[in-house]
C-alpha cells in the first residue's frame, strides 16, 4: 500500500483489532495487521476527534473519480452493506482504520489496481460496539 499518512489508533481499539487478526483467518487480516504494525497506539482519552476509530461515520473521496462515500466502520459481525456499515475486514475498512481527516491512503483493489481516497470527515457513531 501506499500511504501519506500516519496510522493512530487507541488502546482499546488495538487491543480488539490485534485480537481479531489473531483469531481470524479472513483474507483481509494481513491489510488490517499491516495497519497494526505501522500503527502509533496511543490512549484513547488522547486520541484527536478526527481519527478513523471502530465505529466512526467516515466521509471519503476517490480522489481518481471525485466520487464521495460515507461508511460507518464497524466488526465483521455488524457488517451491512445496505446500511452502509464496512468491516474493518474490508479493504477498504482495514485502508481507513487511523487516517486523520485530509489524509490519502492507496490501497489494492481486486481488478490489480490502486484505489486511492482522501478522507474528507469523520464522525463518531451514536453507539459503540462491545
Amino acid at each position: 500500500m501506499t500511504q501519506t499518512r500516519s496510522v493512530l489508533v487507541g488502546e482499546r481499539d488495538y487491543a480488539r483489532l490485534l485480537n481479531l487478526v489473531n483469531k481470524s483467518d479472513h483474507k483481509a487480516v494481513a491489510l488490517l495487521y499491516d495497519e497494526l504494525d505501522a500503527a502509533t497506539v496511543i490512549p484513547d482519552a488522547e486520541l484527536p476527534a478526527d481519527v478513523v476509530t471502530m465505529g466512526s461515520i467516515v466521509t471519503f473521496r476517490d480522489t481518481d473519480t471525485g466520487e464521495e462515500s460515507t461508511v460507518e466502520l464497524v466488526y465483521p459481525v455488524h457488517a451491512d452493506a445496505s446500511r452502509r456499515r464496512i468491516s474493518i475486514l474490508a479493504p477498504v475498512g482495514a485502508a481507513l482504520i487511523g487516517l486523520r481527516v485530509g489524509e490519502h491512503i492507496a490501497w489494492p483493489v481486486p481488478n490489480g489496481r490502486d484505489r486511492h481516497l482522501e478522507v474528507k470527515d469523520v464522525r463518531a457513531c451514536a453507539w459503540s460496539e462491545p
